[in-house]
């Protein structure tokens, strides 16, 4: 069996709730979704999807996996910066890395800080939000593990 990318490991109900802000806070994810639905097939044009609900929207793109790998990073950026940054946040403040409620400047380079501050990072987000900082720390080592050096070997990618 594959491993399932990240975003495809959250439940379809949480991939929905953030699909459904998503769309309802930019109007340009409407119309992308509007779009990934109408490539998939069935009938509907891009125009016709873009009068549906955010909801009926996100469970459509959920039931047809109709987002491209980027949409699924650009979810998950918004699920961690967005929708709830807490995790995000104390993970930079003990990275010892600056930002804005969760917003990297855009022109900070890469790598963020060297391996000690990644292991206090994760050992942070870790002790403070127990499991439930899991995800995000797969997110950050599957996409991004070249900004955090030693991501990698402190987080189980297989899960």
């Amino acid at each position: 069996m594959a491993t399932l990318t990240p975003w495809r490991a959250l439940p379809a109900e949480r991939r929905i709730a953030v699909i459904m802000a998503s769309a309802k806070q930019h109007k340009e994810v409407r119309a992308a979704l509007a779009a990934r639905i109408a490539q998939k097939g069935g009938g509907f044009r891009a125009v016709t999807l873009m009068t549906w609900s955010p909801e009926k929207l996100a469970k459509e793109v959920v039931r047809l996996n109709a987002l491209q790998p980027q949409d699924e990073l650009d979810m998950l950026l918004h699920l961690y910066v967005e929708l709830e940054p807490a995790v995000q946040i104390t993970f930079l403040d003990a990275a010892g890395v600056a930002h804005k409620d969760g917003h990297i400047a855009e022109d900070a380079t890469p790598p963020f800080g060297d391996e000690a501050n990644t292991k206090k990072a994760v050992a942070t987000v870790r002790a403070q939000f127990g499991e439930a900082c899991e995800h995000y720390l797969l997110t950050i080592a599957t996409y991004n593990a070249a900004s955090w050096p030693g991501i990698e070997q402190l987080v189980d990618l297989n899960t």
